[in-house]
């Protein structure tokens, strides 16, 4: 299944999207939305099956896509330096805040979820917090069963499925406090999700995902999952070791080489900007960079995550 939020009525509803007919089947507001099912196990997603007759089925381009999980159980789980041809590009330019040699071990880290926003909202700008804005598409996973300290052949069974996620940092942010990275990565109303989740059984091969990133119609970055340093049953066995996941987490699996910081010139993130972020089978996204005062007190464009 390929499961959406969708805005339905000044409501979050949960749509089953057809790519093949460009149609989503919008189910009954009486079972929730689908942070409320996914936290349910996969048992429930894949109970929304039978829900399907009771659907209002429409154009997917007449409806409006919202994030498909919002109300998360906690930050959201990232990976740092996933891809290999990313950790090397960003050498000698990462100021001494990240390892000198190759990692041995997954790097995990978090950022906030205020960070989330649709697959076709815009992502919040404010030059007066950074000039050096910087996208990383990524796939991002979505448990759908709790665990702790996974094996990592059943690694798998505990997660209901992939979307996509564009991780826009802010550089310098992340340099200034401490050379950590939770603040660089958690500004408001700057983390496209979407376009909807699509579970395992829908992907023949997870290592042969093809990711994009598109600014301003220029392909800046470009990858297959098979490059990934480490692979999505190693993360999940990693991440969980000692330490319980639940479903409806989110985690990041990290970015692929030709991020805007590692580049000469730097190429940062400007309003107006377009990007689209796509991943092979998962759909893609659509975003426009707009100004906001977020630095201003008491201003941000994003609803509480727990709304």
């Amino acid at each position: 299944m390929r499961l959406a939020s969708v805005a339905v009525d000044g409501s979050s509803r949960i749509g089953l999207v057809d790519v093949d007919t460009a149609t989503v089947a919008v189910l009954p507001a009486t079972l929730g939305t689908l942070d409320d099912v996914v936290r349910r196990g996969a048992d429930a997603v894949h109970a929304l099956a039978d829900s399907a007759g009771a659907a209002d089925v429409r154009a997917i381009d007449s409806v409006s896509l919202l994030p498909p999980l919002r109300r998360l159980n906690r930050d959201v789980l990232c990976t740092g330096w996933n891809y290999w041809d990313h950790f090397e590009e960003s050498a000698g330019k990462r100021e001494g805040q990240d390892p000198v040699a190759a990692p041995l071990h997954p790097t995990f880290f978090t950022k906030g979820p205020d960070t989330i926003v649709g697959p076709h909202a815009a992502i919040a700008y404010d030059a007066d917090l950074s000039l050096q804005w910087d996208y990383e598409a990524e796939v991002a996973l979505v448990f759908g069963r709790d665990g702790r300290s996974i094996p990592t052949g059943s690694a798998l069974d505990h997660v209901l499925g992939l979307c996509i996620a564009n991780d826009v940092s802010l550089r310098d942010v992340q340099r200034r406090h401490g050379g950590q990275w939770l603040k660089g990565k958690s500004i408001d109303a700057t983390m496209p999700i979407g376009p909807w989740i699509t579970t395992l059984d829908e992907i023949p091969d997870l290592t042969d995902l093809v990711i994009e990133c598109v600014l301003n119609g220029e392909v800046v970055q470009h990858a297959r999952t098979a490059q990934m340093a480490f692979g999505f049953e190693t993360l999940v066995a990693e991440l969980s070791l000692g330490m319980t996941v639940r479903a409806g987490d989110l985690l990041l699996t990290g970015t692929p080489s030709g991020v805007g910081n590692a580049r000469d010139p730097k190429l940062f993130l400007r309003p107006g900007d377009e990007i689209l972020t796509r991943v092979s089978g998962l759909g893609e996204l659509r975003n426009r960079i707009e100004s906001v005062a977020l630095a201003a007190a008491g201003s941000g464009p994003g609803a509480p995550h727990g709304a």
